[in-house]
């Protein structure tokens, strides 16, 4: 009445609210609401909503913003892996000479290979517990956010397998990235190391 005084709108009616007793069908009561608005305002300027269509509204609106996030993931995870890449390139150079020692003493190219496949799964270890802390923390404030606005109902819930099944993700991450500059630690030869790291 007072939102109809201010807008000078006194037959203004924004929403109706209906609750069905037991046994009544939804859809059959919202198309039978609906012939009856259509008829009485003689227009279709209105919406009947179910709690099933809201249901769908809602569940459609998560899978977009899941599918946003599943992207943002995944570019940010081709980020890390070119980061990653890199940096065990850097590590490649930076030991070159310290790779000539390691074969000129007897390690084998596997030896190289597998050192450095470990190093860069360390960092994609790294990198994977850094992201579940940081993603934990994310949904738990917006789980104190949503509280905080009233939707108490938003519960966040940790599946410890998912947890660790992303860490191992990052670990495979890792490895990969590490690949082909291991592999180019593990071709060097020893002489040629000593000598191009002088």
């Amino acid at each position: 009445d007072i939102g109809r005084e201010i807008f000078d709108q006194p037959k203004r009616v924004d929403f109706i609210e209906m609750t069905l007793k037991p046994g009544m069908d939804i859809s059959i009561t919202a198309a039978n609401v609906k012939k009856v608005l259509k008829k009485k305002r003689d227009n279709e300027d209105f919406n009947v909503l179910t709690p099933t269509q809201i249901l769908k509204f809602l569940t459609d609106t998560l899978s977009i913003v899941q599918a946003i996030l599943v992207s943002i993931a995944t570019i940010s995870l081709a980020v890390g892996a070119v980061g990653i890449m890199n940096s065990m390139y850097t590590a490649v150079l930076e030991r070159t000479k310290e790779i000539g020692i390691m074969k000129s003493i007897g390690a084998t190219n596997n030896m190289v290979l597998l050192l450095f496949l470990i190093e860069s799964g360390i960092v994609g270890l790294v990198g994977g517990i850094f992201g579940v802390l940081l993603g934990s923390g994310i949904a738990l404030g917006v789980e104190w956010i949503a509280a905080q606005t009233g939707f108490s109902m938003l519960k966040i819930y940790f599946d410890p397998l998912f947890l660790l099944l992303g860490i191992i993700y990052a670990i495979t991450i890792g490895v990969v990235s590490g690949t082909l500059p291991a592999r180019q630690a593990a071709k060097l030869h020893p002489v040629d190391a000593l000598r191009w790291a002088k």
